[in-house]
């Protein structure tokens, strides 16, 4: 059975592609903790959440309440 987006959480295992196609606003999140906005803080979409906050120091939490805020 499919899970429907209620049903969903963002994971600090999934990759940043993951996330974005998970909800259309996912990028601006990640745009509000300076994770991929712009061109010296780009970010690979194929590392996962949990990576890319540790490269940036960026507490995980933080950003996967934001992004869960999304889905409420």
């Amino acid at each position: 059975m499919e899970e429907t987006i209620q049903n969903k959480k963002f994971e600090a295992d999934m990759t940043v592609r993951q996330i974005i196609e998970m909800h259309p606003e996912a990028g601006l999140v990640l745009t509000g903790y300076h994770l991929g906005g712009c061109s010296h803080c780009g970010v690979n979409q194929f590392e996962t959440l949990q990576q890319v906050c540790n490269a940036y120091g960026i507490p995980i939490d933080a950003v996967l309440s934001s992004l869960n805020d999304l889905l409420d």
